[in-house]
C-alpha cells in the first residue's frame, strides 16, 4: 500500500496549486500570514515542520561534511543548530554508533564468531556508554563470551556506581526489569538479560531469521525490551555480519519519532506512522530538489528508515524552538541539551558491506591534497 501511495504522491507532485507561506525567524517568530497547506502530497496534510524536517536534515548532513574538512567555526548560520544539541542526519555516523562499529563490532584483537559479536553488541548497548564499555575493558581485559563471569562484571560496575560514576547513557530511559529478572539493581538484571539471550542461542536465531521484522520479534520476546529497544538493537545487530537486512524493510517509531510526525502532519492521509516514516525516505530526493536543497548523502547511501525515524525525534526537538507554535503529542517545549563541541575527532568508518569505506578514504585524500595545495 505504501508504494501505491507513495507513487501517487509523486505523480502529485507537478500539482503544486499551494505552498506553505511563512516568515519565521530563527526562535519561531509569530507567522505574518496565515500558513495553507501542501497539496502536491494530498491525502497527508502537512504543517509548516513538514518542510523545516527536510531542511533541518540538509543542515544537519551539511555540518557533518564541514566538522569532516575540519572547517572553521560556525559551521551553519542556524543558530538553533548552533545552540543545541542534535543527532547526525545518519544515524550510524554518530559518535556512540561510530564507536560501536569501530570499537566492538569489528575487532581484529576478539572472536569474530556471531556468539561473540552480538555479546560485544548487547554489553555496550544495554549501558550504552563508552565510558563504560571502556570501564570493562580495562577491568576485566577483553570483552570475550567464553570467559564471561557474572561476578567479575557486576563487581566493576558495582564499584563505579558506588563511586559515582554514571554507568547508563541517558539517551535511551532503560527499564530496570527487577520484577522479571529478579534483582534489584538495574545493571545486574541486564547481565541476566544477556545470559537469557545467550543461552537461548539469539545470535543464531538472528543469523537465520529472514528479515529484519523477524529479528526485532526475536528481540521483542525478552523481558525489558519494547518496540523502540527492540528496533534500536536489531538495527545495531545488523550493522554487524551475524545479519544482513535492509534498512528500508523495517522501522518501529519511538515516542520522539511520534511526536515529530504529530508537527510535520495535520492527517496521515490514512497512513499509519511507520508508513509515514517509509513514505518520507521514498520522496526524499524529490523533496529536497522542491526546495531548493543540496543534500550530501552517505557518500551514495540515501537516508534509510531508521535515518528518516530519527530526522523526526530531531525535528520534534528543532521545533519547539522554530515552530513554538506547534503542539507534538507530549507537550515538551525545552530542548535540555546545549550543544558543546567535542574536540576528539571520529575517524568515520561504516559497516563494510554497506561498500561506501573506500569512497570515504578516496574523499579523504582529495580534501587533504586540496588542502595542501591551497596553503
Amino acid at each position: 500500500m505504501i508504494n501505491k501511495r507513495s507513487n501517487q504522491a509523486n505523480a502529485n507532485l507537478a500539482l503544486q496549486s499551494k505552498q506553505l507561506s511563512f516568515e519565521l525567524g530563527d526562535y519561531g517568530e509569530k507567522p505574518r500570514c496565515v500558513p495553507t497547506i501542501i497539496s502536491h502530497i494530498l491525502p497527508a496534510k502537512p504543517t509548516v515542520v513538514f518542510d523545516s524536517y527536510w531542511r533541518f536534515a540538509a543542515e544537519r548532513q551539511k555540518i557533518f561534511f564541514k566538522k569532516l574538512e575540519n572547517a572553521q567555526i560556525p559551521w551553519t548560520d542556524d543558530r538553533i543548530l548552533s545552540t543545541y544539541k542534535f543527532t547526525n542526519a545518519y544515524r550510524a555516523s554518530d559518535r556512540t554508533s561510530q564507536y560501536l562499529i569501530r570499537n566492538v563490532i569489528y575487532r581484529d584483537d576478539l572472536p569474530a564468531s556471531n556468539n561473540e559479536v552480538f555479546f560485544r553488541i548487547m554489553i555496550f548497548k544495554l549501558f550504552n556508554k563508552i565510558e563504560t564499555w571502556e570501564l570493562l575493558e580495562n577491568k576485566i581485559g577483553s570483552i570475550i563470551y567464553a570467559e564471561y563471569s557474572f561476578d567479575r562484571y557486576d563487581k566493576v560496575l558495582t564499584e563505579a556506581m558506588k563511586s559515582g560514576q554514571t554507568i547508563y547513557s541517558a539517551a535511551y530511559i532503560m527499564p530496570s526489569g527487577g520484577k522479571t529478572l529478579g534483582h534489584t539493581t538495574k545493571h545486574r538484571n541486564h547481565l541476566k538479560l544477556i545470559e537469557m539471550m545467550m543461552a537461548d542461542e539469539l545470535p543464531h536465531k538472528l543469523a537465520d531469521a529472514p528479515n529484519m521484522h523477524k529479528g526485532f520479534d526475536l528481540l521483542r520476546e525478552y523481558p525489558t525490551l519494547g518496540d523502540f529497544l527492540a528496533y534500536q538493537f536489531i538495527t545495531d545487530v545488523n550493522y554487524s555480519e551475524i545479519t544482513n537486512f535492509s534498512e528500508m524493510d523495517f522501522v518501529i517509531p519511538g515516542p520522539g519519532a511520534l511526536d515529530g510526525i504529530r508537527k510535520c502532519f495535520l492527517d496521515l492521509g490514512g497512513l499509519n506512522e511507520p508508513e509515514i516514516i517509509k513514505f518520507m525516505a521514498d520522496i526524499q530526493e524529490s523533496e529536497f530538489e522542491r526546495l531548493g536543497l543540496n543534500f550530501k548523502s552517505l557518500w551514495g547511501r540515501n537516508l534509510q528508515l531508521i535515518d528518516c525515524q530519527n530526522l523526526f525525534c530531531e525535528v520534534d526537538k528543532y521545533a519547539r524552538m522554530k515552530h513554538p507554535d506547534i503542539a507534538g503529542i507530549s507537550g515538551r517545549t525545552r530542548i535540555k541539551q546545549k550543544y558543546s563541541a567535542n574536540t576528539q575527532p571520529v575517524d568515520y568508518w561504516y559497516p563494510p558491506k554497506w561498500g561506501i569505506n573506500q569512497v570515504i578514504e578516496e574523499y579523504r585524500t582529495t580534501k587533504a591534497h586540496t588542502q595542501s595545495k591551497s596553503k
